[in-house]
């Protein structure tokens, strides 16, 4: 199963309960292409656990910028709607099950 492909209109619902982990992104991001088959994989192992999301910021720039996403990839981690921790650049399966543990 692979990541969902969130959109202004669906954010805030998708992450307003439990834990959601957001990678944004963008199709021209050299470390975006190499974060996204570890971030399917997450999307595996944690079905039904974490919502595993992901934010194209060139079709959703409002949304990055509600954030304050200044680089890609980085990587959001919501606890029901709130932000908890980030990740910027690309961190490996490692650094994004650190930040997992964090919820």
């Amino acid at each position: 199963m692979a990541a969902v492909h969130l959109t202004k209109a669906d954010f805030d619902e998708k992450i307003k309960t439990g834990v959601a982990m957001v990678d944004f992104w963008a199709e021209w991001c050299g470390p975006c292409k190499m974060a996204a088959p570890v971030i399917d994989q997450l999307s595996d192992e944690y079905a039904g656990k974490v919502l595993i999301g992901k934010v194209d910021v060139d079709t959703q720039g409002e949304l990055a910028q509600k954030f304050g996403v200044m680089s890609i990839p980085t990587v959001i981690l919501f606890k029901d709607g709130v932000e908890v921790a980030r990740q910027v650049g690309f961190a490996g399966k490692a650094g994004y099950l650190e930040l997992l543990k964090k919820a």
